[in-house]
């Protein structure tokens, strides 16, 4: 739920300190959305379902967004198949590349090539659309964030779930790519880092408002908007207000949390 870095203190419990790292389960389907922190946690509950096969779609590679990776047990189990997928590197040496140099002395002591479970690492250009098979589909979106960063829509059996972070809104133009991919999506995580008042400054970096998704979603007809990558200086005090505040404007509107559970039927 963070971005930036993560932010473990008791101040931060509410609303969860690890960064990005959805689970989305469609039948006996599990694809994962980023590889920040939270993905040690999942990967350690992965293994205790015995559940063994999988795919992680990438928004991009800053490091709240894969940090967690080296850390993520079912790699390391010969017996998992794992797939890893994004769409931003495929002009810049790929996303095996850049995982591995993750995990290249000094910076970390364990090699990639100590991730013994059955990987298969692949790029693809943003924009295309993504057969996943059991009638799962996925359409990309590029997103405005220095160094690119990749928006999903993920469809099944008439439902749809919308993945948009990072990204960094021009105030008064609607982002048609975004627009586009969650027009009447069932729910759309959004990048909400900022307040209005604080992204006069932050402008460059990368990262929207809560304010922005909600106008968004409303011109895309979409069903509900999870407010995501929190600031690390918006403690749960603060996210409290934040919450009430957008719910004020939107009903179908909710922070996202921890731990947080969403059905969509």
């Amino acid at each position: 739920m963070r971005g930036s870095i993560s932010t473990p203190s008791p101040r931060h419990i509410a609303f969860g300190g690890n960064t990005s790292c959805i689970e989305v389960r469609i039948g006996e389907r599990l694809i994962i959305l980023d590889a920040g922190t939270g993905i040690r946690n999942l990967g350690n509950s992965l293994l205790k379902e015995d559940i063994k096969s999988f795919d992680i779609l990438m928004s991009h590679t800053h490091w709240d967004h894969m940090n967690g990776f080296p850390f993520f047990a079912p790699a390391y189990d010969p017996n998992c198949d794992i797939t890893i997928k994004a769409g931003h590197l495929i002009d810049q040496g790929g996303l095996k590349q850049v995982l591995s140099d993750q995990m290249t002395q000094p910076m970390f002591p364990v090699p990639l090539e100590a991730m013994k479970s059955r990987m298969s690492i692949e790029d693809f250009r943003t924009g295309e659309n993504l057969s996943m098979g059991d009638g799962i589909e996925i359409k990309t979106a590029m997103l405005n964030h220095p160094n690119g960063a990749t928006g999903y829509r993920i469809e099944h059996n008439g439902r749809s779930l919308c993945y948009v972070t990072d990204t960094e809104h021009v105030p008064g133009k609607p982002d048609k790519n975004i627009l586009n991919l969650i027009e009447g999506a069932d729910l759309v995580i959004y990048d909400s880092t900022y307040t209005e008042d604080e992204f006069p400054g932050k402008v460059g970096w990368g990262h929207s408002t809560w304010n922005e998704g909600v106008k968004l979603c409303q011109s895309a007809g979409a069903g509900s908007m999870a407010i995501f990558h929190h600031d690390p200086d918006h403690e749960d005090d603060f996210m409290d207000k934040l919450e009430t505040e957008a719910r004020g404007e939107w009903n179908n509107v909710f922070a996202a949390r921890e731990q947080m559970e969403v059905e969509l039927t």
